[in-house]
């Protein structure tokens, strides 16, 4: 009697336990409040570096604590080997800290709802990577839907090139230090994607021993950097906490439970329920804009916002189908 393998690896997106709803709702919230915690707490004045490294610092303390509460931290000795979490984790952890660096000099330069629906472009460029490492195939409607996404985007640039209502009026700046930095980030977050899913595939690494890895690995890299980078010459003049106030503690921990919370809903419902969560997100975003920013968004980001809600709905609910061969 043959094995039915297939269906256990694709979760039911309607047969949602209520811890995965709880997770699910709590990735939404933080998604969409991100950008704009971001930018109220945290001062101009502060180091890009010295937030990055707090945050990964609060990551590896919260998935240290939720491995010791589940058991699998007295497993960890026995099993852990250097080379097999250099492997797992080292490259995407890499990837994931320049990103990091690039999503806070975004966050920085343009308005919340704008850098939320350009940081979806991400899902374009894992589609790509992951055929490019894993061989996934995407069905014609997932094309379709990136087609969309990538109209969005454009769109998205259009208006923010010309825009006079963001946070700087120089078109240059939100060019060159808002668009341009989320937009190599959406590149380097689908790469680390992939190989994420690489290792979970081939090494089962849990989610939280990733997070552990890749902060520790991310942290140590960008480290190495500050010996040449402004942030670096930054951190050495004017102190490490340069700029910091308490407040400035809220967006880093946001941040970390955001990556820990990312971990947990992929693990436990899946790439469809991601998606949903990310939809959301965005129209959580847009509303937080307009409440607490007292400016509407632009007529192209009206335009933009379907799209990117439409593609990624598309995307995620009509994933490429094997054809089963009939014997």
């Amino acid at each position: 009697m043959a094995a039915k393998k297939p269906k256990a690896s694709t979760p039911n997106p309607g047969n949602m336990s209520p811890r995965v709803w709880f997770y699910s709702i709590l990735l939404t919230l933080q998604y969409g409040f991100q950008p704009i915690i971001s930018k109220r707490f945290t001062r101009r004045e502060v180091i890009v570096t010295s937030s990055v490294l707090t945050c990964e610092v609060a990551k590896v303390v919260c998935a240290l604590i939720l491995m010791a509460k589940d058991g699998s931290l007295k497993k960890l000795a026995k099993e852990w080997t250097l080379v097999g979490s250099l492997t797992a984790s080292g490259l995407p952890a890499a990837i994931y800290a320049l990103q990091n660096s690039l999503l806070q000099i975004s966050y920085r330069n343009l308005d919340s709802l704008t850098f939320s629906m350009l940081n979806q472009t991400k899902i374009i460029f894992t589609a790509i990577f992951t055929y490019i490492i894993l061989r996934q195939r995407q069905s014609i409607q997932q094309i379709g839907a990136l087609f969309l996404l990538i109209m969005a985007a454009v769109l998205l640039s259009i208006g923010e090139g010309s825009s006079k209502g963001s946070s700087s009026g120089d078109p240059e700046k939100i060019l060159f230090y808002g668009i341009a930095p989320v937009l190599v980030a959406s590149v380097l977050s689908g790469l680390a994607s992939a190989f994420c899913q690489w290792a979970s595939q081939v090494k089962k690494h849990s989610s939280y021993l990733m997070t552990v890895e890749m902060s520790i690995v991310g942290s140590l890299c960008l480290l190495a950097s500050t010996s040449k980078s402004p942030d670096g010459d930054a951190i050495r003049r004017y102190g490490f906490f340069y700029g910091w106030t308490p407040l400035t503690l809220i967006p880093v921990v946001t941040n970390a439970l955001g990556g820990i919370l990312v971990g947990l809903v992929t693990s436990l419902a899946g790439g469809v329920r991601k998606g949903f969560v990310i939809v959301s997100a965005l129209l959580v975003t847009a509303m937080l804009q307009f409440l607490f920013e007292g400016t509407p968004p632009s007529v192209y980001c009206l335009v933009a916002l379907p799209l990117v809600v439409s593609s990624i709905s598309i995307y995620q609910k009509y994933p490429y189908q094997v054809k089963k061969k009939e014997a």
